[in-house]
């Protein structure tokens, strides 16, 4: 690799940016492809762009078809910003862990977010929307609100949909959805804010428990931040 492309991809990565090297097997030449910039000896054709694009948005590195060309994929973590210390984050937090996210628990609720109830779990204890500013949500952050208290909730949310969150999600009722809804609008969010929210949070698989809702959520997140098409009834995917 040229001192050039490696100090760009040092650079890329440092600044969280999603980004993907192409090398041609043969000859060994590469391509750095960073957004719209290109860097290296190897010629950034609208295949090879489109190719490397495409295995960026499914996060997987490989050997592109033609079988001359590999495509390494360098993609920022992904994070869990969760709001509420509440039964269904217990849950949520390892299975997320599981999933690949670095989580963080937010709430100003002291008598809740506590050691015990989660260990070696980043605990943020100040209010929604001043620890949402520090976290930064990026393209490959997921903010969850689960706490049903609008004190908590829609800072939050005002905060999360601010950001290039990919997953903003919320927890409530169609009935507490709704009214949350009202109440953003009195805030000043229109209806390309209200689309990004999944609300009621979680896919529709009849979850009752908070582990069965932990699961629902988080196959939400998977299917959005994966961008799977939707299910039909009766259908199952690998």
């Amino acid at each position: 690799m040229k001192r050039a492309v490696l100090d760009d991809l040092l650079e890329a990565r440092c600044r969280k940016a999603p980004v993907a090297l192409v090398t041609e097997i043969e000859s060994g030449r590469q391509l750095l492809l960073d957004g719209d910039r290109v860097q290296g000896d190897l010629e950034a054709t609208p295949v090879l762009r489109e190719a490397a694009t495409e295995r960026l948005r499914q996060d997987r590195s490989g050997l592109l078809e033609d079988g001359r060309h590999f495509v390494q994929v360098f993609l920022p973590p992904l994070r869990l910003a969760i709001v509420g210390a509440v039964h269904i984050s217990q849950a949520l937090v390892p299975m997320a862990r599981l999933a690949g996210y670095a989580v963080t628990v937010i709430d100003p609720r002291r008598a809740w977010a506590t050691e015990e109830r989660f260990p070696d779990v980043e605990m943020v204890t100040e209010w929604p929307d001043d620890a949402l500013e520090a976290f930064q949500p990026d393209e490959r952050s997921a903010v969850v609100t689960l706490t049903h208290d609008p004190k908590l909730d829609d800072p939050a949310l005002i905060k999360a949909l601010a950001s290039p969150a990919f997953y903003v999600g919320a927890l409530g009722s169609t009935r507490t959805h709704a009214r949350r809804l009202e109440r953003l609008r009195a805030e000043g969010l229109d209806e390309a804010a209200f689309a990004r929210i999944h609300g009621p949070a979680g896919l529709a698989i009849g979850a009752r428990s908070p582990a069965e809702i932990a699961v629902s959520v988080l196959a939400e997140m998977t299917a959005v931040l994966r961008r799977a098409p939707p299910l039909v009834k009766g259908e199952r995917k690998e």
